[in-house]
């Protein structure tokens, strides 16, 4: 489960609104034919990383006519959403511009990933809350992330990072940001004082209550006031862990020209600097599906308000306390999402032969 603190950004750096249909600001319109036509024996949805995340089987699949076509499209993204109304599930074609496109990948933690900031002991959490299911957490940024970011780079508009806390002057030094773009050697410079600050801190918290005081009445009650699911502060993490500069985790290949995102700058930097570079599209990728992946700076809730946003569903993990595996925890809320977001996933997303005309795929 993610930590308390990660829930306190998601809730509070962030207007959050229900999704909505973004203010028509085109007169440029098209009557787009809603025909749906039943698709035959297809096979499950995010088929491809079982191990992070259960296929999506439904009753009802239906395909759709192509929604997005940009003139000059050289990016075919297949996606899907669900509707009740339907009673089923609705594949969408899409062809975009690559250059018009955004691949963000929310909150790409470094914890224990030998960077220096690592989970408190004996009992502190963080990210996915402890460090077993954080480096299962790393392994799916190697194997799926890392991968299709190094594949959509030079291509697409941007590669972003989403990440917690305020803008420092080191990380700003350490990553290009909206409004700056450090050399090599500022680089090694921040990232030298990054690891000395991240190394200097006592990753030291208190044991787990040995004793509690019950009441009659309200034992339960009692019982998780002062024993708590979840508890990421200072008592079991240690004063100052979440004021550190979290840097983005070594499971990623960060280039040059790769743009930090700081959360508490909010969300309205994000659009307007988003907007001045041409994008329309968003491939969204990170985590936690179920908080931050929604709800954060570059949450779905924000961005779908301006942009046509692709949630890259295998690219993505739930928080999963309780279970071994993020499997069904993502399944389940990449499934709810998808009732108000347009959901694809890594092998969906192709480039477009220059010179060939795009097909509408029926698979």
């Amino acid at each position: 489960m993610t930590s308390h603190r990660s829930i306190y950004f998601c809730l509070l750096l962030l207007t959050l609104v229900s999704p909505s249909f973004a203010e028509e600001k085109s007169s440029d319109v098209r009557t787009y034919q809603n025909k749906l036509t039943l698709l035959e024996n297809p096979e499950p949805l995010l088929n491809d990383y079982p191990e992070f995340i259960a296929p999506v089987k439904e009753l009802n699949r239906y395909q759709a006519p192509l929604l997005v076509n940009d003139p000059g499209a050289d990016l075919s993204v297949r996606a899907w959403r669900f509707s009740y109304n339907a009673r089923g599930i609705i594949e969408v074609p899409n062809n975009i511009r690559l250059d018009q496109t955004a691949v963000i990948m929310v909150h790409p933690w470094g914890i224990d990933d030998g960077q220096g900031w690592t989970t408190p002991e004996p009992a502190g959490v963080a990210d996915f809350c402890t460090p077993e299911k954080n480096h299962l957490a790393a392994r799916h940024t190697r194997e799926v992330i890392n991968p299709f970011l190094k594949r959509m780079r030079g291509k697409a508009g941007f590669i972003m990072y989403s990440i917690i806390g305020d803008v420092d002057p080191l990380r700003k030094k350490m990553y290009r940001t909206f409004d700056e773009n450090p050399t090599k050697e500022e680089r090694e410079v921040a990232r030298a004082a990054v690891l000395k600050k991240l190394a200097e801190f006592k990753y030291e918290g208190e044991l787990i209550p040995q004793e509690i005081t019950l009441s009659s009445e309200t034992p339960v009650i009692d019982y998780f006031k002062q024993f708590p699911g979840i508890d990421s502060g200072p008592r079991y993490n240690g004063a100052g862990f979440w004021e550190l500069p979290v840097p983005v985790t070594s499971d990623v290949t960060v280039e040059h020209d790769d743009v930090l995102i700081f959360d508490r700058e909010g969300y309205k930097p994000l659009k307007e600097f988003l907007k001045a570079n041409g994008i329309r599209h968003i491939l969204l990728t990170g985590y936690a599906t179920d908080m931050c992946f929604c709800k954060t700076t570059a949450g779905y809730e924000n961005l779908s308000r301006d942009f046509n946003v692709f949630l890259v569903g295998d690219a993505s993990l739930a928080t999963f306390p309780a279970n071994d595996t993020p499997r069904h925890a993502t399944n389940a809320h990449i499934s709810y999402a998808a009732l108000n977001q347009l959901v694809t996933q890594v092998s969906w997303i192709k480039e477009i032969d220059s010179g060939v005309e795009p097909k509408v795929s029926q698979k």
